[in-house]
């Protein structure tokens, strides 16, 4: 789940909010490439999408009272161990200053609608009962995007992962899945296929991601699907590979070029995200 979530992260950011012809000309998964715009996003490196996702898998993890409290101590914990591009400049400068947990939710303006909570929840897909991972995500959503839509789509997202990692039904239905466990967001329903450009908001990223996994059945075809959309690929590409990763019905054949060329050299690369995996799966069996 990780090690795919941040493969799709890191690919992603290469073409978040490229014009489209760049899409089209270097979307081939042939390896990392430069975003035109961000000279910041190197090739290779995952975003804030992949290291806010860790955050709430240590989280799980470590077993300890799920308050925002802890979650908030964690937020700044994994950023500040491993500061990296990817953040909006205000919340990565609102990080640098959040010396703890207490400072981070005595400042945070928790009124955001985008695409934040959402792309950190697919772990909390692990836990057996649908009604924990919608508390859950919903806990999480609110230290920092209590909004309708930020709730909404985290928790969507967070149940898209469950859906995928249970096998709940057959992945062309997960929209149908959504649609009857999570509230329609501001912008439509969760089984409405998306089209086109993809904003900052939270709904348009998840049901972006939602749209993709529905339509296929290989995590290469869906990583390219992705990024195919335009706009905030990186995150419609961290949720949707995230959650394929772990279906029975999805093909794993991500290029090894992508997997080896993932955080080289670097402490919180694929062996980190691997043993993160392992420890989520023991989650799992044991929930």
């Amino acid at each position: 789940m990780l090690l795919e979530l941040a493969v799709a992260d890191a690919f992603g950011a290469g073409f978040e909010y490229a014009p489209a012809e760049f899409v089209r000309e270097h979307n081939t998964l042939q390896g990392y490439v430069q975003n035109p715009s961000h000279v910041d996003l190197k090739p290779g490196r995952y975003t804030d999408d992949t290291q806010m996702s860790i955050a709430i898998a240590e989280a799980i993890v470590s077993g300890k009272p799920w308050t925002r409290e802890m979650l908030a101590e964690k937020f700044v914990e994994v950023f500040k161990r491993d500061p990296r591009a990817g953040y909006s400049k205000s919340f990565d400068g609102f990080l640098r200053r959040s010396r703890n947990g207490t400072e981070f939710l005595q400042q945070i303006n928790a009124t955001s609608d985008r695409s934040g909570a959402a792309m950190r929840a697919i772990p909390l897909g692990v836990f057996g009962s649908w009604s924990e991972v919608v508390e859950r995500a919903t806990v999480q959503a609110k230290v920092t995007h209590n909004t309708s839509d930020g709730v909404g789509s985290a928790v969507a997202a967070a149940l898209l992962s469950h859906y995928c990692i249970y096998n709940l039904g057959p992945i062309n239905e997960a929209g149908e899945y959504l649609q009857r466990k999570v509230p329609a967001c501001t912008g439509g329903a969760w089984n409405q296929p998306w089209l086109g450009h993809v904003g900052s908001k939270g709904w348009m990223a998840v049901r972006a991601a939602i749209t993709a996994v529905s339509r296929n059945t290989k995590l290469s075809t869906l990583l390219k699907d992705c990024i195919d959309f335009v706009g905030d690929v990186d995150t419609v590409a961290t949720i949707a590979l995230g959650a394929a990763s772990e279906s029975q019905q999805y093909e794993k054949d991500l290029p090894e070029v992508l997997i080896h060329g993932l955080e080289v050299g670097r402490p919180y690369g694929p062996e980190y995200l691997r043993e993160l995996d392992r420890q989520l799966k023991v989650v799992k069996i044991n929930d």
